[in-house]
This record gives structure tokens, C-alpha cells and sequence, in this order.
């Protein structure tokens, strides 16, 4: 059985890695026709980064649309395949389930969605951000409001208020898990839209983040959610693909967005939120560089770093846009193998 469960979690990572390849190109010719071109701020505000980022104009965004549409194919297409054809082979392949995946993709596609909208934006220069697009504070809101459904599906309809700290045990939060969980997938979402600044950064860091999370559910026997962080990480590499330097297209807050948010949520599907620190660690680290630099520019008048988050301060300093994005995945592998180990080592020694 439980051979059957890897093959499956290997297949339909392949399966979603051919089908995002497939599906590129016509999407990169449809951004490209139609001039969905992300807009690069050009302001006194940020002399750095738009000097730094002024040879992008014209890269079109809207990218992620090719990982979480892969995802909800794939998804549907082995949901109906073991309806029409329950006793078919293929219809093990369905990793749909009420429990594990259905509330991870219902939120991937929901704020992938909304990314969408705010893409179109800032393409149009529509929204109250600067050179189009959401604001910080508009963007906040909507990730609580995704979180706060997500906190009440599991407190109310999974009746699911626990979390694990390693070596420490299971954890009842009670009605205190809401306001975790919203924190954990506003911050989450946040920090993956902070890390999306260079070619390729931002998904090399999530691919990381995914498959790590997806070992340790198939460690726990939660074979499904495993392979919904196969389907994703295998979009994810055909994404990266392309969006490698010289990126073809940026992923854009359509894929920034939704795999924040589906991130959090796996995370707490696993039981180990408190892991996402290690395993993201990145993610801490771009989000506290920004937090750091507001902060002093607000109380000392002075920055932090030349620019923020962290990448482009190393940018601005002179380092090569692809030797910050290798060291970053260098780093995210580490921490990845790093949170997978304490999380492995709790399952097997920590009870």
C-alpha cells in the first residue's frame, strides 16, 4: 500500500511537471500578445530599486497562473476519473479528500484569484498602490479574510484546534487556534509576497518549502495532502523553468498570493506550523528586513539597508541578481532538510 502511495505522490508530481511545461507557452504567448506587462516603479521614493530593476520593464506577469491552474486540472481530472471510473487504476490517483486537500485548494485557487485581480491592476495602474495594484493594507485584509474562513472550516467543521511542538507533544489551543491560525497564513502570505523580487527567487524558495511539508504528511500517512505538495512542486519546476534569469514572465500575486496562503495551511494540516520559522526561514527573513526598515526609517529617519527586503539590499550592494537567487535556494534547502529532520525526528523519537 504503501508503495502504491509513493509511486502515486512521484507520478503525479511528474504528471503535473509535463503538463505546466505543455501549458507555458501558449500562456506565454497570450501575456505577451496581449501586453500583460507588469509595471516597474519608476519613483523618487525608490531611486534604488528602480534603477536596479528598470531593464524589466516589459516582462509580463501573471506567471503563478500556470502552478495553481496545473493544480486544479490535475485535481479535477482524477476526482472525476474515480467517479466515472471508480475500479480504474487511475482512480487511486484522486488525492481530493474533505480532510487533507480540500480546503489547501479551495484557498490556493481562491487567493490565486484575487492575486489575479490585483495583477490586473497594477498591469492597468488601477488600485490605491503606487503604479497600480492593491495596497499593503488591502492585501492584508484579504488575507484575513481567506484565513478567517480557513480558521473556521478547521475549528468548526474539522474540529481540528490542535498543534504539535516538537519533542513537547500535541497541543489543545482551543478557541486561541482562530487567531494562530490567521496570524500564520497572514504572515505566510505576506513573507512569500515580500520574497517574489528576483528571477526566480520567490519559487525556488516555496518548491523548497513544499516538499518538505509533503515528506513529512507522507511520514504521518497523510498521503493526499503529500500529493497535493507534489502537484505544486511540480508546477513549480516547470515554472522555474522559465522564470529563471532572464525570466520570460513573473509570477506575479496571482502566484505569490495563493501559495502563501496554501502553505500555511499545510503546514497546520501536518501540525507543525511551528516549523514554518525553519523551513521558510527565508520568509522570516525578508519579512523582519522589511518590518526592520520601516521601522527605522519611521523612528530614526535613517535605513537599515540600502534597499528592502533583504535581496535587494545584497542587489544594490553589488552582488549578481543570479548568485543571490542560488545562495537564497542553497539556504532554503538547508532549512528545509533542517525542519524535515526535527519534524521526523518528533514522529519517530518524540512520543
Amino acid at each position: 500500500m504503501e508503495l502504491f502511495q509513493i509511486i502515486k505522490v512521484l507520478i503525479l508530481t511528474t504528471l503535473a511537471f509535463a503538463a505546466a511545461m505543455i501549458f507555458t507557452p501558449a500562456w506565454t504567448h497570450f501575456l505577451y500578445k496581449y501586453k500583460l506587462v507588469k509595471s516597474i516603479r519608476d519613483e523618487g521614493s525608490t531611486p534604488l530599486f528602480s534603477k536596479m530593476h528598470k531593464g524589466k520593464a516589459g516582462t509580463p506577469t501573471m506567471g503563478g497562473v500556470i502552478i495553481w491552474l496545473t493544480v486544479l486540472v490535475l485535481t479535477l481530472v482524477f476526482f472525476w476519473i474515480s467517479k466515472i471510473w471508480p475500479d480504474s487504476t487511475a482512480a487511486g490517483f484522486n488525492f481530493l479528500t474533505r480532510r487533507e486537500t480540500y480546503l489547501p485548494l479551495g484557498a490556493l485557487v481562491a487567493s490565486a484569484l484575487v492575486g489575479l485581480l490585483d495583477d490586473w491592476f497594477n498591469i492597468t495602474r488601477q488600485g490605491g498602490g503606487k503604479g497600480g495594484g492593491l495596497t499593503v493594507k488591502h492585501r492584508l485584509f484579504i488575507y484575513t479574510l481567506i484565513a478567517m474562513f480557513g480558521a473556521w472550516w478547521f475549528y468548526w467543521k474539522l474540529e481540528w484546534d490542535t498543534i504539535i511542538v516538537p519533542f513537547m507533544g500535541v497541543i489543545n489551543m482551543g478557541w486561541w487556534f482562530i487567531p494562530f491560525f490567521i496570524f500564520v497564513l497572514v504572515a505566510t502570505a505576506f513573507s512569500v509576497n515580500e520574497a517574489d523580487g528576483l528571477d526566480g527567487l520567490a519559487g525556488g524558495i516555496t518548491l523548497s518549502a513544499f516538499a518538505s511539508y509533503g515528506t513529512i504528511a507522507f511520514v504521518q500517512g497523510n498521503y493526499n495532502l503529500a500529493a497535493f505538495c507534489g502537484v505544486i512542486a511540480g508546477a513549480l519546476l516547470a515554472f522555474l523553468w522559465f522564470n529563471i534569469n532572464p525570466a520570460r514572465f513573473f509570477m506575479g500575486d496571482t502566484g505569490a498570493m495563493s501559495l502563501g496562503i496554501a502553505l500555511g495551511i499545510v503546514a497546520i494540516l501536518t501540525g507543525y506550523p511551528l516549523l514554518l520559522p525553519i523551513i521558510g526561514f527565508l520568509f522570516l527573513l525578508e519579512t523582519a528586513s522589511v518590518i526592520i526598515q520601516l521601522t527605522s526609517k519611521k523612528f530614526r529617519k535613517k535605513k537599515v539597508f540600502l534597499s528592502a527586503p533583504i535581496h535587494h539590499h545584497f542587489e544594490a550592494q553589488g552582488w549578481p541578481e543570479t548568485k543571490i537567487v542560488m545562495r537564497f535556494w542553497v539556504i532554503a534547502g538547508v532549512t528545509a532538510v533542517l525542519g524535515f529532520v526535527i519534524a521526523i525526528s518528533d514522529i519517530i523519537y518524540g512520543k
